[in-house]
């Protein structure tokens, strides 16, 4: 018996899922426990395993579709099964063919053709192949031939696909814009526009005898000339992913039900840049590197445990003060992965080492970017620290994170111009935005953490113990 490979549920609030990879293709034996594909939940970017020995045996969903949970998107053979016996009916009913046209009043009907004449007559006549088609209808095509057929005015449903049980791949959807641009290449310019010559007979078949420029003029519009190549950016656009619809959700929610109000500080930085490059010195031989994010992420969760009252979240018909501070980290996400932002937690920070800090900011990140983090890996957040710095952003205001009560918005260290001990020198400063929840966090309860975290940076010997 074939067995469904559905869209599981990897998340409480999961309904739909995109399969974002496909690791697996038809005739590939796999093993239990097999990472076949990776999903993209309403949360984050999820591996789905295989459960059952056997052989794939026909893959239904298309990568960057999205389908309900519980949709069948593939489908395998068990162990030892023939590929064959396993193989659903997928292919669609026989498109409906145009009667031949009746026979004219008087005219002799033409004589029945045998099956072997029809089967002959039918295999000469170029018609295009009918599209690979998927258990549900779709035409089977990847998302950048897609895109490209779509950029071009190519419909999908006219080609035949060359890939895996004829799916439309990219080579085939550039071969057949290689094709019409042949054809355009071929008909003369202004072909379209030249004037017919005195040799050229109506009705005849022979070309127009061209003009000769020198000896006649045609005046030219600005509309008839042709905008360079390539010219200008080409409009598109672009279905949202699950996780960008989570996010765009959330942030209105943030935005519109949370009162945020801002309170900003400047932060002498000279005394941290100088430990910090001491500190990368020393540990240069263990192949470590501090960066400036990691020293404000440990300095936040100091402050933070200095001022319990901050890590707070609202709920509802009370305050919830939380006992551990887990520092949360956003982290920005290539295009490729459909862009956007996730934030990953540094569980229980105040308690853990620089190094320890930069080891699982590095890896949390590097897996964000490549395989998606774990809902586990994005749980239980206290409070966010968002850095633009590393872009040259001097400052910027973060809307909050539900269901923290408080973002740091943090700016690059710039070198400046600055007043010190009553004289004009030349030192580094760094601006950060911290936007509150004013339902949880009172205007003197933001100014006393950015105080606290105002004297561990300007002092970040605190920071080692």
């Amino acid at each position: 018996m074939p067995i469904d490979i559905t869209m599981p549920r990897l998340s409480d609030t999961m309904e739909t899922g995109t399969i974002v990879k496909w690791h697996v293709s038809a005739g590939d034996a796999v093993s239990a426990g097999d990472v076949i594909a990776d999903v993209e939940t309403d949360k984050a970017t999820m591996e789905m395993q295989c459960y059952d020995d056997g052989t794939m045996v026909s893959i239904e969903v298309n990568e960057g579709s999205p389908v309900a949970v519980g949709t069948v998107v593939a489908v395998m053979a068990e162990e030892d099964e023939e590929i064959d016996a396993a193989t659903p009916p997928s292919s669609p009913p026989p498109s409906m063919k145009e009667p031949p046209p009746a026979p004219q009043a008087g005219a002799e009907a033409p004589p029945a053709a045998t099956p072997a004449v029809v089967e002959t007559v039918e295999a000469q006549v170029d018609e295009p192949a009918e599209p690979p088609l998927t258990m549900r209808g779709h035409v089977r095509i990847s998302p950048v031939a897609r895109r490209i057929a779509e950029e071009h005015g190519v419909d999908p449903a006219s080609l035949s696909g060359s890939g895996p049980m004829g799916r439309i791949v990219k080579r085939d959807v550039l071969a057949a814009i290689g094709i019409s641009q042949e054809t355009a290449a071929a008909v003369p310019p202004g072909a379209g526009i030249s004037q017919a010559s005195p040799a050229s007979s109506p009705g005849s078949s022979l070309p127009a005898t061209p003009v000769d420029s020198s000896s006649t003029s045609v005046p030219v519009k600005a509309s008839d000339i042709p905008a360079p190549s390539g010219y200008g950016l080409q409009p598109w656009s672009e279905p949202l992913s699950g996780m960008r619809q989570t996010i765009a959700r959330r942030l209105v929610e943030s935005k519109t039900s949370i009162p945020h109000y801002q309170v900003s500080m400047v932060f002498d930085m000279d005394p941290m840049v100088e430990m910090r490059s001491q500190l990368n010195e020393q540990l240069a031989q263990h192949e470590v590197k501090l960066s400036m994010n990691d020293l404000v992420v440990r300095c936040c969760a100091l402050a933070m445990y200095t001022n319990p009252l901050m890590n707070a979240s609202w709920g509802g018909d009370c305050i919830n003060y939380h006992g551990d501070v887990n520092i949360g980290v956003a982290i920005s996400l290539p295009p490729e992965r459909g862009g956007g932002l996730v934030v990953a937690t540094i569980r229980n920070a105040d308690r853990k080492s620089l190094r320890v800090i930069n080891q699982e900011s590095k890896e949390l990140s590097k897996k964000a970017r490549t395989k998606g983090l774990t809902i586990d890996e994005m749980a239980d957040s206290t409070f966010t620290v968002s850095n633009l710095g590393m872009f040259g952003i001097d400052n910027f205001t973060a809307i909050i994170n539900p269901p923290n009560s408080a973002i740091l918005a943090v700016g690059a260290v710039q070198q400046k111009p600055v007043v010190r001990n009553g004289e004009v020198v030349v030192g580094h400063e760094m601006t950060a935005t911290l936007s509150n929840d004013h339902r949880v966090v009172d205007g003197a309860t933001a100014a006393r953490y950015l105080s606290s975290l105002k004297e561990l940076i300007e002092n970040p010997g605190m920071a080692l113990v």
